[in-house]
């Protein structure tokens, strides 16, 4: 027992630092997990998750899977099909059947496995993984369609690449009695639809129960997550792996079921997520053996070159010819397919099985999937930029900033950051208070941005912070507060300073966004001065041009508003920080009309002589 709470906290401790290091050095997580994870188990043998856990490990390791996929299910919504342009059904067929022939082929004329495990082990390459797709689409920003396009491939492929492992599997195994083709399949896809059903059938009850009240707020998520294990459970009684069928239907199908209470629910669903694939990614890593890496040799080199340069291309390629999808999209979706956390998984898993059924290549399938993993996270990982910018698919690049509202401080804020070359994005609901922003060619969205349709019909990704800037200072607050999971509580502004604690008609310090200013000006101040003929002004700093000398040319009542940093990060001064300036940085200040400016520079001047005088 105590072997075991050691090992949990050991594990955790990896995962969870490795998340932190690949966030701060920008790096993909799960290369540092994978290693956080082989340096604990073969290298230094701190501990061994198999002697540790036991028979217990793999059901462990299957039910996190079903948790990631269901938690990758949720992110997916049939209103993306429309910009796929019929590519997402084209890979999750075609793109399945190519892939599964071709990556068969080459395990066994390249890699040299004997046709059943080849076979086998083809059908699990069809999978990518939401849990590497995702992070590199947000690091390297990629424009929305080739995004969404791998989105939903790692998605729906992942469950997909299990189904054909078993159909595999199942046919090598009563082959022996036997068995035809014919008579193994039906069943198996028999077992799978009804795996499908039951998933979305969970869903439908989840939907229903939820909205009306058949289950407190505070069992939710509970509920929630021990109902996808039990779908996961039952179906793997039916079938084995059927399980992911069920558990990926039953997410997606509670995506598009417009649920009121699953918004609320997602921090802790993605929190769940980054625990178990943390975890899972460790456990796994930790768990090889230097016998399971002796098997790999030359060969299997240039197997993963052949994965890498000739089968991903050709599967994407073939699956999409004919499609309206642009070639240079193509191209770039054609090179980026990092597997992740299913492929080690299922490989682990039908490796002890092929090997009870005499075939000795079973044993490779171990150190051969966390080659696989490992090679195309690299290879993708640190081209993924490279690549987007060669294929013409690179988002906006500098960080960008909503602005909720359309006030003319907004719309004056929006012009000065967009002549800075910042993409900027004025938000409002109401097509005529839109109209200044229309008149100086601003870009702008018309609809309510706590809508959840927005998200769908506005990309949010090229976007770094989001200002709330409305008449109505109690909207800010509920914006920054939606907001604040999404693109992170220190990086959602709104204006006014927060109310005293004891204070029972302010709103709570903890819902609102950071206060803009260090003066926490209000709306209503801001709007005032703007009708004074206050104004924003930017000022760019050099190694002799300080920030005490910038301050010094402005009037002592201007307010300083933000850093713009050299690569186009915006750092804010609020109420409660106030950024570090460097040579290079651009501030920009709301500040009151030149006139007044001159003339308290020029007292700024006099008392600046009066004081040197006096010291003389």
């Amino acid at each position: 027992m105590q072997e075991q709470a050691i090992v949990i906290a050991m594990v955790g401790i990896l995962g969870i630092g490795a998340q932190w290091l690949a966030w701060r050095t920008n790096r993909p997580a799960i290369v540092l997990m994978l290693a956080a994870g082989f340096l604990a188990g073969p290298i230094l043998g701190i501990f061994d998750p198999e002697h540790a856990f036991g028979d217990l490990l793999e059901p462990m390791v299957a039910i996190g899977v079903a948790l990631v996929l269901f938690e990758g299910g949720l992110s997916l919504d049939f209103r993306e099909l429309r910009i796929t342009g019929g590519g997402v059904w084209r890979m999750a067929t075609i793109g399945v059947a190519v892939g599964w022939f071709l990556g068969a082929v080459a395990a066994h004329e390249i890699a040299g496995l004997v046709w059943p495990v080849a076979i086998l082990f083809g059908g699990i390459l069809v999978v990518t993984g939401p849990t590497v797709v995702m992070p590199l689409l947000r690091q390297a920003t990629i424009q929305q369609r080739p995004a969404s396009l791998l989105k939903w491939e790692a998605i729906v492929n992942d469950p997909t690449g299990a189904l054909c492992a078993v159909i595999a599997y199942e046919y090598f195994r009563l082959s022996v009695d036997g068995a035809t083709l014919f008579e193994v399949v039906p069943p198996l896809l028999f077992a799978a639809a009804l795996s499908a059903l039951m998933g979305y059938g969970a869903a439908r009850a989840i939907a229903w129960l939820f909205p009306r009240g058949m289950v407190p707020e505070y069992l939710k998520v509970p509920v929630l997550f021990v109902t996808v294990i039990a779908v996961f459970v039952l179906s793997n009684t039916i079938e084995h792996e059927a399980g992911l069928v069920g558990v990926t239907v039953m997410g997606v199908a509670l995506a598009n079921m417009n649920v009121q209470s699953m918004r609320s629910i997602h921090p802790f669903k993605e929190t769940i997520a980054v625990l178990m694939v943390s975890g899972i990614f460790v456990l796994l890593s930790a768990s090889l053996t230097w016998d399971d890496l002796a098997y790999l040799n030359w060969r299997f080199g240039a197997f993963l070159l052949a994965l890498l340069f000739l089968v991903r291309p050709l599967t994407v390629l073939i699956s999409l010819l004919g499609s309206s999808i642009p070639w240079n999209e193509r191209f770039f979706v054609a090179w980026i397919a990092p597997r992740g956390i299913v492929l080690v998984a299922i490989s682990g898993l039908f490796a002890f099985r092929l090997s009870e059924l005499g075939y000795a290549d079973g044993n490779v399938l171990i150190g051969l999937g966390f080659a696989v993993v490992v090679t195309t996270v690299l290879a993708h990982g640190f081209t993924v930029d490279l690549a987007a910018k060669l294929f013409r698919v690179k988002g906006e690049t500098r960080p960008g900033l909503i602005i909720v509202g359309s006030t003319p401080w907004a719309v004056a804020l929006a012009e000065l950051m967009h002549d800075l070359k910042i993409p900027i994005m004025v938000v409002d609901s109401s097509w005529q208070r839109l109209a200044a922003a229309r008149r100086k060619g601003l870009p702008h969205y018309h609809g309510e941005i706590l809508n959840e349709a927005t998200e769908h019909n506005l990309d949010l990704s090229p976007y770094q912070a989001l200002v709330a800037a409305t008449e109505n200072e109690a909207y800010n607050t509920l914006v920054c507060n939606e907001f604040a999971y999404e693109i992170g509580r220190d990086s959602v502004y709104q204006l006014g300073e927060p109310g005293d604690e004891d204070d029972h008609n302010a709103l709570p310090d903890s819902l609102r966004g950071r206060a803009l200013f260090e003066s926490g000006f209000g709306v209503e101040e801001v709007a005032e001065r703007l009708r004074e003929g206050w104004v924003f002004r930017r000022t760019k700093l050099s190694e002799n041009f300080k920030f005490e000398d910038a301050k010094d040319t402005l009037p002592s009542s201007a307010n300083m508003l933000l850093l713009l940093k050299k690569d186009g990060r915006m750092r804010f001064f609020t109420h409660l920080a106030t950024p570090t300036p460097s040579p290079g940085d651009t501030v920009v200040s709301f500040s009151p009309p030149q006139r007044a400016s001159a003339e308290e520079k020029s007292q700024h001047r006099a008392a600046k002589r009066a004081g040197k005088a006096q010291t003389a």
